[in-house]
């Protein structure tokens, strides 16, 4: 169920214990071949299949669309919004969700760049409201161990605008797809402790600007190795594992 085409009445009729799903996601370019609504695209659809699977045993919120960017501002089309107002404005959100009685919250993101104000915010949304059961997911780390298979382009070849998000979103919206793809790998080297993609985490951070990892080409990873028929396959992995985070909390 989507919450804003519920009446009031509908929603206050519905079991307080329903989990409720939030997806977090990005307006950000995404090189030369993918719209700057990728993360978004990726997150809404995950979620409307989610919500096709499970109908009316989960409620899903309005995706937020604009979050932390501000390390892709270098090309033109991004846009942001600081950490502090993102903590401020999603912690308000899922406050209002709370207080209409609602205890199991899901936040789904679709962004490198909220992972960690996401966890900032389960953290203190958490400990400010005992009872309230309140998690973060981020899509490729929720099914990590099926997409390694998955994975054709090796390290490296999975980070932005890659093999992954160029195969969802010729899956999605193909229509959006511009040609030619890129087809070598983007990805400039530093310290080995920092370096890593969406499958193979780093051993530590540092902060680099969207312009210098992908040397100023938009692209981290190697986009030659998509399709939407592997698209088509992430998502029906992603969904799963999401299927499986609504059935365990479900009341």
């Amino acid at each position: 169920m989507k919450w804003e085409y519920l009446t009031t009445r509908q929603i206050d009729a519905i079991d307080r214990n329903i989990p409720v799903f939030l997806n977090i996601a990005a307006i950000e370019q995404h090189g030369p071949h993918l719209p700057v609504a990728t993360d978004a695209l990726i997150g809404a659809h995950f979620l409307d299949r989610l919500d096709d699977a499970l109908t009316d045993t989960v409620l899903v919120l309005p995706q937020i669309k604009v979050c932390c960017s501000r390390h892709h501002l270098d090309f033109p089309g991004t846009l942001s919004v600081k950490h502090a107002t993102f903590l401020g404005y999603v912690t308000e959100l899922l406050q209002s969700v709370v207080d209409a009685g609602f205890k199991r919250i899901v936040i789904v993101n679709s962004h490198g760049g909220n992972q960690a104000i996401g966890q900032v915010i389960v953290e203190q949304f958490g400990a400010d409201n005992p009872g309230v059961t309140i998690g973060l997911v981020t899509w490729w780390t929720l099914a990590h161990a099926e997409l390694v298979a998955v994975n054709e382009s090796g390290p490296f070849g999975i980070g932005h605008a890659c093999e992954f998000e160029t195969s969802l979103i010729q899956h999605i919206a193909p229509h959006l797809v511009q040609h030619p793809i890129p087809q070598e790998l983007s990805y400039v080297h530093t310290y080995p402790w920092a370096e890593g993609d969406m499958l193979r985490g780093a051993q530590g951070s540092m902060y680099r600007s969207m312009r210098e990892i992908s040397g100023g080409s938009g692209v981290v990873g190697n986009p030659a190795f998509a399709s939407a028929a592997k698209g088509e396959r992430i998502s029906t992995i992603v969904v799963n594992r999401l299927i499986t985070v609504a059935q365990t909390l479900g009341g």
